[in-house]
């Protein structure tokens, strides 16, 4: 088992293996539309929209956590964690925890006030885990989401 480490552009296919993974766990397999064309056009083109760490387990990428910077009126700079995977044959194994303190060592270099993600509410196991960590996390927020149609709708109605 290796140590997280920045993605290239080489990961990509696997990544979005990952991605896919994912949303088949949490019951949105069709959900996903990022391409591999996508992935590696904003992840390492002049203005990179992410920053991806991976880890290997046997020489295979089996965990990602993808990152962006967000502004908080409140707070200033915060790093958002839009997703941190580990693929399902290999949890168990610490790849999560390595991964999450690889970006909240990043969040510390980049001198951000928070770091900040989601999860499911009945995804129990990760709740956990993040708690296990010392996330607090907040029960009383909803989150809002406006899709491409969403945005479509609101601007005809303008």
């Amino acid at each position: 088992m290796g140590q997280p480490r920045l993605a290239i552009k080489q990961d990509m296919p696997r990544v979005l293996e990952l991605i896919q993974e994912l949303a088949t766990f949490e019951k949105e397999a069709d959900a996903v539309e990022v391409t591999l064309t996508d992935l590696e056009q904003d992840g390492f083109g002049p203005h990179p929209k992410f920053t991806c760490f991976v880890i290997e387990a046997e020489g295979k990428v089996e965990g990602i956590a993808l990152v962006y910077p967000r502004y908080s009126t409140w707070k200033g700079g915060i790093l958002h964690l839009e997703d941190l995977i580990v693929s399902e044959n290999s949890r168990g194994l610490g790849l999560g925890t390595q991964l999450l303190n690889a970006v909240v060592s990043y969040g510390q270099q980049l001198g951000v006030k928070r770091v900040s993600w989601e999860v499911l509410d009945w995804n129990d196991p990760a709740i956990a885990f993040y708690e296990s960590k010392g996330a607090d996390v907040k029960r009383d927020w909803n989150v809002v989401h406006l899709d491409e149609n969403g945005i479509k709708n609101y601007l005809e109605q303008l």
